[in-house]
């Protein structure tokens, strides 16, 4: 639910500050006529994200055996990747991201409601597939906590739009930077997670190879199972049992991708988002 709750409220995050500054130049251009594209935008990228969803959950759901593994392994791997991605792109692009995004706004208000739709679909549509992935890998490493991961979802997503609210009416002032940088850090762990999991379903699959099948077995000391052992395993990718290839795959990526992530952020003056 935390894993969830975490990327949600990361991506609603993003999203609602890019239809901020978005509205916040239309208003400041006197062409509130024009923010009616704005919202259709956005509610089409969400509408066309949840399909995504539905469709990466039905191919899974519709695959048995080797073929689902695959499927599973692939798409927790894939997740990982963009999840890295986001976040190294947000790190490089923070000091410049609100400057680039009004030039794109107004000269998009320059020509036309067509040009703002698209504008508000494409930098939604983005948060809106990845956000998506996400879920369905999460799904996949345990379908059984359904009900909880939508439940992290939705609270996620409303958090996101009450700071979001929040900083635009200028009822907060909140240091972005250190909102990115701390969330940033904690889903390191989440992909570093997924990465394992996936590693673990290939391995099912016999994709890839399996060196030592049980490097070491801790379901004694805390087991999977347990209320504290299922939030380790959505934060931390905790597993009772991890392979050998697991285990290295893990903490290689959290060595590589945390010190670039670190390093992306450090010099940064600190952000504050204000109306």
């Amino acid at each position: 639910m935390f894993a969830a709750f975490l990327i949600t409220f990361r991506e609603g995050l993003e999203a609602a500050l890019i239809l901020g500054i978005v509205l916040g130049v239309l208003s400041r251009l006197e062409l509130h006529h024009l923010k009616r594209s704005v919202w259709a935008g956005l509610f089409s990228a969400l509408g066309a994200s949840l399909v995504a969803a539905l469709v990466l959950l039905g191919l899974g759901q519709t695959l048995e055996g080797r073929a689902e593994e695959i499927y599973e392994g692939v798409t927790m791997l894939t997740a990982a990747v963009l999840l890295t991605w986001m976040l190294f792109w947000m790190g490089a692009h923070a000091r410049t991201f609100t400057q680039r995004l009004t030039e794109k706004t107004e000269k998009a208000a320059s020509m036309g409601a067509w040009a703002l739709f698209m504008v508000a679909f494409i930098a939604v549509i983005r948060e809106g597939l990845e956000t998506a992935l996400f879920w369905v890998a999460l799904f996949f490493q345990d379908p059984s906590q359904v009900w909880f991961l939508l439940g992290g979802g939705v609270l996620g997503l409303l958090v996101a739009i009450l700071v979001g609210v929040a900083i635009f009416q200028s009822t907060i002032r909140l240091n972005l930077r250190l909102v990115f940088l701390s969330t940033g850090l904690l889903l390191l762990f989440v992909a570093a997670g997924l990465i394992a999991q996936g590693v673990h379903e290939l391995q099912e699959a016999g994709i890839l190879p399996v060196f030592v099948e049980e490097l070491w077995n801790t379901s004694a000391l805390l087991a999977e199972e347990s209320t504290l052992g299922l939030l380790m395993s959505a934060l931390f990718g905790y597993n009772a049992t991890p392979s050998l290839l697991e285990v290295v795959t893990y903490w290689t990526y959290i060595l590589i991708a945390g010190t670039t992530f670190t390093r992306l952020y450090r010099g940064q003056r600190p952000q504050r988002a204000t109306a």
